[in-house]
């Protein structure tokens, strides 16, 4: 029988494949379901910081209202339930994910200072999650800043979060730095242990009726797996001191088994998972037992990386000189001549 268990941010767990960030962890039967179908470990939808902003102004404000009022007026006071907002919710799921189910429950947090995480990075340790996933989400409009102060950015907010706590934290990264594996070293150094590769940030859209800039929510598609599957090859060939997950384009089995030939400890997935309901999990995870089985694997750590930059034939294949080749073969005539 085939080992698919697999170690990420320290933990172990029972499958590579990880539920990533998405509506799906808003329900505890739907976590359950993920668990069943052979999920390694899910990762909550992220709070906000703007969220945990939202809450503090809310409690000063009911706190300030009635400060000019009678003492007979103190019975208009709300109870603290009253102003308990998302910030107090999402502490509840994550004791009610914990206590329900078996696998890792990691948080996620979504912010840009340091100062909006720290705190309920410790509450959210508190309330038992297995690790905290630094979902990071900073545009660098600025033209007067540098990429080294961006840098400096995430660095601070890892160092703030790891004082606080003493659970495993990942980054999730997009992918926009000029010099990616000094990045990571550098935030492996603050007291990050994992990174996720990568973040999809939502873009803008312009609609042409209403002259206005509107969100812009795109599932990913296999396609776009290419770019981490490079970026984990290079970084598993560097042997940086973190552990590596795949995000963005995993659909199948056969993506989950490309991450890990290129180097991620497991690949995460949600796109599909939306597309084809939980139960979909379950046949990427026997897709993926059967191929190992086939080809005589006995475990998922036998072939984490063995496609890596530092292991593979060609390690060219990850650089500059595969780009040229890649131009070469493509003619993209479609069966029409320039004759």
């Amino acid at each position: 029988m085939v080992d698919l268990t697999t170690r990420y941010l320290g933990l172990q767990l029972c499958s590579p494949v990880v539920v990533s960030a998405s509506p799906l962890s808003d329900s505890i039967e739907t976590l359950q379901r993920l668990e069943q179908a052979g999920a390694g470990a899910v990762v909550l939808r992220s709070l906000f910081e703007e969220q945990i902003v939202h809450e503090a102004l809310d409690v000063h404000e009911l706190l300030e209202q009635w400060t000019d009022s009678y003492v007979e007026a103190q019975s208009f006071f709300p109870s603290l339930p009253e102003y308990n907002t998302h910030p107090a919710a999402y502490l509840e799921h994550i004791e009610r994910a914990r206590r329900d189910l078996q696998i890792p429950v990691i948080a996620s947090l979504n912010g840009v200072t340091a100062g909006g995480w720290t705190r309920y990075a410790r509450l959210i340790q508190d309330a038992g999650a297995s690790a905290i996933e630094l979902n990071i989400y900073f545009v660098a409009a600025n033209a007067d800043e540098t990429a080294a102060s961006v840098e400096d950015r995430y660095a601070s907010i890892v160092t703030a979060v790891r004082e606080q706590v003493s659970i495993p934290v990942a980054v999730k990264l997009g992918p926009f730095f000029s010099a990616l594996p000094a990045l990571i070293r550098r935030l492996a150094a603050c007291g990050a242990d994992g990174v996720v590769l990568f973040n999809r940030f939502m873009q803008p859209d312009i609609d042409l009726e209403t002259l206005s800039v509107v969100p812009s929510v795109h599932l990913s598609t296999p396609a776009e797996l290419t770019l981490p599957l490079r970026w984990l090859a290079i970084l598993r060939g560097l042997d940086v001191p973190v552990s590596l997950a795949a995000s963005t384009g995993v659909h199948s089995a056969a993506d989950v088994l490309k991450a890990l030939l290129a180097g991620a400890d497991v690949a995460m997935m949600a796109s599909a998972l939306l597309l084809h309901g939980p139960d979909h999990l379950r046949v990427v995870v026997d897709g993926v037992e059967a191929w190992l089985r086939e080809r005589d694997y006995l475990s998922v750590r036998q072939l984490v990386g063995s496609l890596s930059q530092a292991s593979c034939p060609d390690p060219a294949a990850f650089e500059r000189a595969h780009y040229m080749k890649a131009l070469v073969s493509y003619s993209g005539l479609n069966g029409w001549s320039t004759g």
